[in-house]
């Protein structure tokens, strides 16, 4: 076939590290094979696509009562045996950025403004790839400020969602409810490094994996 063994190996790692198994049989007439179960079963997807949907089926439950809730439990997790062992702790450290968790009720939530368009994909690129994010912000009393925070968490207190982050001209933590973020953008550079966050005890990590 012209193909090498050097880069037959190479292929076959490459199929075992995306969850696929192969077997060998040794003698007259073996050979190897893929078992047709892994085919069926491993989930073609990356880790951030398994945890945005982890992020959306924990922010639907934790907003109320929802029918089929117990079934996208169960197929996540069935999801999440199918990763290779690599996904599966680059899944967990993922989560560990993820926190969910009931809105307090003396939390005025009547003057919810809409969220700046451009919010989501600017935010979702530098909380994957640890980029320094500068935005305009609002406080509650309307006191406006420039921002320019290391994304480290995200915290879902349905119905509002806030970026967690390291603020190195405040040296401290700080949150940003997202309708009041403007004109999000993102600061390349150095990647910075990812920090533990301490939340009130009723705000818990969401588990899966």
């Amino acid at each position: 076939m012209g193909v090498s063994r050097s880069t037959v190996l190479r292929d076959l790692s490459a199929l075992r590290d995306e969850g696929y198994v192969i077997h060998a049989e040794q003698g007259r007439g073996g050979g190897l094979y893929l078992d047709p179960g892994s085919v069926q079963t491993t989930a073609k997807l990356t880790v951030p696509e398994v945890f945005a949907l982890i992020l959306s089926i924990a922010s639907m439950r934790a907003a109320g009562s929802l029918p089929f809730s117990g079934l996208a439990d169960s197929g996540l997790a069935k999801i999440e045996k199918a990763l290779p062992r690599d996904k599966l702790r680059d899944l967990r450290r993922m989560l560990d950025s993820l926190y969910v968790g009931p809105l307090a009720p003396q939390v005025d939530i009547s003057n919810v403004g809409k969220m700046d368009c451009t919010l989501l994909p600017a935010f979702e690129r530098a909380f994957l790839e640890s980029l320094h994010l500068r935005f305009d912000y609002r406080d509650a009393k309307g006191a406006t400020s420039k921002r320019c925070v290391e994304p480290q968490a995200i915290l879902i207190l349905p119905p509002l969602w806030y970026l967690v982050a390291w603020d190195p001209s405040r040296e401290d933590v700080r949150h940003f409810r997202m309708d009041r973020i403007s004109r999000p953008e993102i600061i390349k550079g150095a990647a910075f490094r990812r920090r533990r966050i301490a939340f009130d005890a009723g705000v818990q990590p969401v588990r899966y994996a």
